[in-house]
């Protein structure tokens, strides 16, 4: 019996280190696109709101994971012959949890008889799985006619609070199907590794 449950033991640990190694990201995609087609190579410029300047260290390492994002679908940087200027956002939020409210009810801290005798417990333990909501936006503008010619938005709600892997998961997908994506809202489901591949 005891072998059997050390066996057991070890094949669910197997389980689950195979399963941590990947983590699914599902966002809703809204995009919108007037472009027809991209030259090969065109170059992309980043744009700043004043309200960026302020945060330049932040802004730079999100420009830097956008600039990768926009590499899988042919654009490059290049700031001096830019076809292209684009300017991202991106934020993140706590959603509010049940656990959040302190205001004790039946069960919780304590139980009531029928007599309307109030008996104190031990609280029981309250399990702490915060949601966070993330969305990013770019929107891309010709250089010469000002014109937005690109506009989409990511929108994903998870327990995972580790932005660095998130923030990139969002923006591929903001991306997908890069320039001509079908209009309006869309489900778009990315597998992000959380271990190196050996």
């Amino acid at each position: 019996m005891k072998r059997y449950a050390t066996g057991l033991l070890i094949t669910l640990a197997a389980l689950l280190s195979g399963c941590a190694s990947t983590w699914q990201v599902d966002s809703a995609v809204s995009t919108f696109s007037s472009i027809p087609s991209v030259p090969a190579g065109a170059a992309f410029r980043f744009e700043r709101l004043p309200s960026q300047q302020t945060y330049g260290e932040q802004q730079a390492a999100l420009e830097k994971i956008v600039e990768q994002s926009l590499a899988k679908v042919g654009l490059r940087r290049d700031d001096a012959a830019a076809r292209y200027s684009v300017q991202i956002g991106a934020r993140a939020q706590r959603e509010p949890s049940v656990w959040d409210d302190n205001w004790a009810f039946p069960g919780r801290d304590f139980i009531v008889t029928p007599t309307g005798r109030i008996i104190w417990t031990q609280p029981f333990a309250r399990p702490e799985l915060p949601t966070f909501r993330r969305e990013v936006s770019l929107v891309m503008r010709e250089t010469g006619s000002n014109q937005i010619v690109y506009e989409t938005r990511a929108v994903h709600e998870g327990r995972w609070a580790d932005s660095t892997l998130i923030l990139p998961a969002l923006f591929d997908s903001a991306l997908s199907d890069f320039p001509r994506p079908s209009q309006g809202v869309k489900k778009v489901e990315y597998t992000v590794e959380l271990e190196p591949k050996k």
